[in-house]
C-alpha cells in the first residue's frame, strides 16, 4: 500500500506551484547521519556518482567531505534509487542532510512510491524526519517521513495550494 496517493498530493508536484527542484532535508543531522546515508546508498546498490566540481571521484567518507575547505569545489552525490529518478545530495552543512529531487521525474503514483520509499529508507535509518519544502520556501514542508507514524505523511493541506 502506498503512503500517499497521487491524486491527493499531485498539487505538491506541480512545477508551476512548487518549482522544479523542491528542497528535501533531514534537520538536526550529524556527520554520523551523513555517513549512514552514504552507507545506505552503498547497501541498497543504488547507482551513484560523487563529484567535486566537474571531477568524478570515488565516494569518500562523510567526515572527509564535510571537513573540506569552504573555498573548495562544491561536492555532490547523484543517486538513482530507481531508473530515471535522480536525487542530488549537497554537502552544504554538517547539521542538515539535504538533497534535491526533480519533480519532472515524479509525475505518477509509481514515481511517488519511489520517492516515499526513499524518504522511508533515510528516515528509518536515521530515526529522523525527512521533509520536502517547495523550492525557495525553506521551513514550510508539504510532505515528509514521520518517525512515529513510520510512513510518509501530508504536512500541509493540498487544498491551500
Amino acid at each position: 500500500m502506498s503512503d500517499l496517493l497521487w491524486d491527493d498530493v499531485k498539487c505538491f508536484f506541480d512545477l508551476d506551484l512548487m518549482g522544479s527542484l523542491p528542497d528535501v532535508r533531514v534537520p538536526n543531522a550529524s556527520v554520523e547521519d551523513w555517513q549512514m546515508v552514504l552507507d545506505l546508498v552503498a547497501e541498497k546498490g543504488w547507482k551513484c556518482q560523487y563529484s567535486e566540481g566537474e571531477t568524478v571521484l570515488p565516494v569518500p567518507r562523510a567526515e572527509a567531505v564535510l571537513s573540506r575547505p569552504v573555498e573548495a569545489e562544491c561536492p555532490g552525490l547523484r543517486v538513482w534509487p530507481a531508473a530515471d529518478v535522480l536525487v542530488i545530495f549537497s554537502f552544504h552543512a554538517v547539521d542538515e542532510v539535504d538533497f534535491d529531487i526533480d519533480l519532472r521525474e515524479l509525475q505518477s503514483q509509481d514515481r511517488l512510491d519511489v520517492l516515499c520509499g526513499l524518504f522511508r529508507e533515510i528516515g528509518r535509518r536515521l530515526g529522523k524526519p525527512v521533509l520536502m519544502d517547495p523550492e525557495g520556501e525553506y521551513g514550510h514542508p508539504v510532505i515528509g517521513f514521520d518517525v512515529e507514524a513510520d510512513r510518509v505523511v501530508l504536512l500541509a493541506d493540498p487544498q491551500l495550494r
